[in-house]
């Protein structure tokens, strides 16, 4: 059945001159070996959005182009484009919102999930040549946001601890994210085959912080609410691994420090009491011989006799090293009488 190329190209104008500027371009610059070929643009698409099934290289313009979904079957066409008369005729397998252009390449508008799959180009060239030629795009739908559980939030160091990532959407990866960043995985971290479960065993204080997963498909992605996880210390954990043994001699080193820090602390406390003591006893000891040197009182009529005394009585107390040239107590008397001569 023919229909008028109008309803096929109404509104398309937009779309008819940039796809006839990019296939001129395409056309020009592109080597004489190249092949031709046909490209899905996007090959991964939103559902409700546009693809187009654009033709690369073409360098003669076929008699016919025929596009088929699927294998090239005439329950399968789409449309075809004859270019001679420039004349569109839909098949059986047309929707109404494909459009196909004079260059062969083909339009689908507002895709669905039932537009995923494979596609054929036929085309008859001038010399009645066939060529054919297939594409493929996927239709996918927009992730909806992942929800998160886990088994426990606070968690005694040690433990185990799973995050399970629930989705209902299908062909879709999951990521999982600490602290709004990628997880670097450790050795005590382990995800099941489709990353839906996240187990750490055993879990360590640094472990402790917000958890998240993140689901995607080819053309979006959502992220789950954010769950805190705290790690707590495990108080039969206290001693940090260290055996009994170890404890022991830690004790014993401590308490001998302790002893010896007393001891020294005692000794030098009885040493500068003892030596205060000592000083004491000299002075007392000494106090009689200066009381003695001070000599009778400035009224006494041997004034000037006992002054000089005085003086020579203190030089012989001054203490001197013994030597052989030490005066003698007669020598010492005889400076005496000299003295009170004068």
């Amino acid at each position: 059945m023919e229909l008028s190329s109008a309803p096929l190209h109404k509104g398309q104008l937009p779309w008819r001159g940039v796809l006839l500027a990019a296939s001129l371009l395409i056309y020009w610059s592109s080597p004489t070996t190249a092949q031709v070929s046909v490209e899905a643009v996007p090959p991964h698409v939103a559902e409700g959005a546009n693809v187009l099934l654009l033709v690369h290289n073409l360098q003669e313009t076929p008699q016919v182009f025929y596009w088929y979904k699927g294998e090239n079957q005439d329950s399968n066409e789409i449309a075809r484009f004859i270019t001679s008369p420039g004349e569109i005729t839909t098949g059986p397998a047309y929707s109404g919102r494909e459009t196909i252009y004079p260059n062969g390449s083909l339009l689908f508008q507002n895709v669905i999930q039932n537009d995923t799959g494979a596609y054929t180009l036929h085309m008859i060239m001038e010399n009645f040549d066939r060529k054919t030629l297939s594409v493929q795009f996927h239709v996918h739908q927009p992730v909806t946001a992942p929800s998160i559980q886990v088994s426990n939030t606070t968690v005694k160091e040690l433990d185990s601890v799973s995050l399970t990532c629930s989705s209902n959407d299908t062909g879709i990866s999951i990521h999982w994210l600490f602290n709004g960043q990628s997880l670097g995985l450790t050795d005590r971290m382990k995800l099941s085959l489709n990353n839906s479960t996240l187990s750490i065993d055993p879990v360590r204080k640094e472990d402790s912080g917000e958890y998240q997963c993140e689901v995607s498909n080819p053309v979006s992605s959502e992220r789950s609410d954010t769950i805190q996880l705290d790690i707590i210390a495990d108080p039969t954990q206290g001693n940090s691994g260290l055996s009994g043994g170890a404890i022991a001699g830690i004790v014993v080193g401590s308490v001998a420090g302790v002893t010896l820090i007393a001891a020294l602390a005692y000794f030098f406390y009885f040493r500068k009491t003892g030596g205060g003591t000592d000083q004491r006893d000299l002075t007392e000891h000494k106090s009689p011989a200066s009381n003695h040197n001070l000599g009778p009182s400035d009224n006494s009529p041997n004034k000037v006799d006992e002054v000089a005394y005085t003086v020579l009585n203190i030089n012989g107390q001054t203490p001197k090293p013994p030597t052989s040239a030490s005066p003698s107590p007669r020598s010492t008397e005889t400076v005496y009488s000299e003295v009170k001569k004068q």
